[in-house]
């Protein structure tokens, strides 16, 4: 893999930096803290970090709301500090993703509190402003994701504003060029710095209908999310009108064009639209658009190999010299442990799921604390800190049970995350994995973890090959990865159950073994698994 194609196959952990190490004595996490645990980081085997936003932000939405895009938020420490860290990660070759909010600012971004002042000032037109109804009632149906109306009245110039998320994060005017150069003028500062890559927030949100079109309404057995619940009146519309309109692809060229005189530079698109997995595909398409896309696809509570199988083919369909990127957790959703373990996880289970995902065609996304198998927090309504939660309490509790604090030390204070009491309690579960425990534990999910990693750089065929499921019956999970002339069967149980598996016409030339998994037994012309076993071997 040459330096310029290394996120072909990357495995991209996401470091959620106000939960992993505090540093400074806040409560809250930190780029020291990140600094600090780049030996460890470095020590799982990942190609690169993805970042989540430190940028200065009022922390409404805990840091995607940008006041400024070119500054550290003090809480997060100083640009002295984030040099420093790009400089140590390179060092133990690590490359460096970063979090880029286009779509929307703060609302005390000074963008917005100059457009707000009036009609007819320069940035007047920098945002997406609207005159009301007759009635004095918002410009049409359009919903906000974390509730209610997505328009804002504005007293000062007498006009609605739109906000596809928490009123505070007014959406940017993509319409107008002025806006388009200042953005790309802000990740160019970022690829100065020497960064490798952006991560791209709620990248299909940059474009609004002009017309302002009203979203129609979806019918009762289509309202499925992706990042929002059923009950979420959000999903009670199709958002054709307010999410992945059709600019939104030209100024993803005019963004590549930027990327490109930065060799070796990647984005890395968050896609959620009404057809993620199309999205994806015609926003990766060519080598004029995003390098790579990942969507919620697989942040679902579904969890069959039917499922899985589907999502991957459906993309693999459509996105032809594309190149997908796979994720089963992060910041937004709940941990994979609790939502495909359902009460019933194993580290044998956490095994299988990591390399399984690291086991299919594309890139990984592997948020912070997978590699420990940690599962979902319990916060109780008065620990809340997300607003999401905070507003459908209680049937959605919001996304702190994902963002809950490391836990580095079974027996230190607060798990060896801070010297005080933290932003989010610490897990009582968690202690008996935290990272101390499981270094000392041969069989630890992050002895697993590191294992497999380090195996999988040994096998292009895994990182670039093609990919093609077996039917199968559930709860397995089969597909052979092709490369050249080289065939790789990859198998796994996804349940606990034990279950046989005839060979019939597969001709095993070898089996391959170091992964550290555990592995299905092979007879003559049957293959027997065992609760969540997997399997590899090359073909004839």
């Amino acid at each position: 893999m040459s330096e310029l194609t290394w996120w072909r196959g990357a495995v991209i952990y996401q470091v959620y930096p106000r939960s992993l190490l505090d540093t400074n004595g806040d409560g809250v996490g930190d780029l020291r803290g990140i600094i600090t645990k780049l030996d460890y980081i470095a020590s799982l085997n990942v190609d690169a970090i993805w970042i989540s936003p430190f940028f200065k932000s009022p922390i409404a939405d805990f840091g995607y709301d940008i006041s400024d895009y070119r500054e550290v938020d003090p809480l997060f420490g100083s640009m002295q500090d984030f040099d420093e860290l790009i400089e140590k990660a390179h060092q133990r070759g690590i490359k460096v993703i970063i979090d880029q909010v286009l779509s929307h600012t703060s609302d005390q971004h000074a963008w917005f509190i100059e457009s707000r002042e009036s009609r007819t000032n320069p940035k007047a037109d920098w945002y997406v402003w609207a005159d009301p109804k007759e009635d004095g009632t918002a410009p049409n149906n359009w919903l906000a994701i974390f509730g209610g109306c997505a328009w804002e009245w504005e007293p000062r110039r007498q006009q609605y504003y739109l906000h596809n998320f928490l009123r505070s994060q007014p959406d940017i005017n993509f319409h107008n060029p002025e806006v388009r150069q200042a953005v790309l003028d802000n990740v160019e500062f970022w690829l100065k710095k020497g960064v490798d890559g952006f991560r791209l927030d709620a990248i299909t949100f940059c474009y609004h209908d002009e017309q302002l079109r009203d979203n129609p309404a979806k019918p009762k057995d289509k309202r499925q999310g992706r990042g929002f619940s059923e009950d979420n009146p959000y999903a009670y519309q199709y958002h054709y009108y307010n999410n992945d309109r059709p600019q939104t692809i030209l100024f993803i060229e005019e963004l590549r064009q930027l990327i490109n005189r930065y060799p070796g530079a990647v984005t890395l698109g968050e896609v959620s639209a009404e057809d993620s997995l199309a999205v994806m595909a015609a926003y990766t398409k060519g080598e004029d658009r995003l390098h790579m896309a990942y969507s919620f696809e697989l942040l679902t509570d579904d969890y069959s190999a039917a499922y899985i199988r589907q999502t991957v083919e459906a993309l693999e369909a459509s996105i032809g010299d594309g190149w997908p990127c796979w994720a089963i957790g992060n910041h937004d959703v709940q941990r994979v442990a609790s939502r495909w373990g359902q009460g019933k996880q194993t580290r044998d289970m956490v095994k299988m799921l990591n390399a399984m995902l690291c086991s299919l065609r594309g890139s990984v996304c592997s948020y912070q604390g997978e590699e420990l198998g940690l599962t979902e927090a319990p916060i109780e309504f008065h620990e809340l800190q997300d607003p999401f939660g905070k507003t459908f309490w209680p049937m959605f509790k919001g996304r702190d049970g994902c963002r809950t604090p490391i836990p580095w030390e079974q027996y230190a204070d607060f798990n060896g995350f801070s010297q005080v009491s933290p932003w989010l309690p610490v897990a009582p579960a968690h202690q008996a994995l935290a990272v101390d425990v499981q270094e000392a534990d041969s069989q630890s999910v992050l002895h697993s973890y590191r294992q497999f990693l380090a195996w999988r750089k040994g096998y292009p065929i895994l990182i670039e090959g093609e990919i093609e499921f077996l039917d199968v019956p559930e709860p397995l999970l089969v597909f052979v990865r092709t490369l050249g002339e080289q065939k790789l069967l990859v198998c796994f149980n996804l349940q606990d159950i034990d279950l046989e598996l005839p060979l019939n016409a597969l001709s095993i030339q070898q089996e391959i073994t170091g992964h550290g998994l555990k592995t299905a037994q092979r007879s003559a012309n049957t293959l027997t698994f065992s609760a969540y076993a997997c399997f590899y071997a090359l073909l004839n």
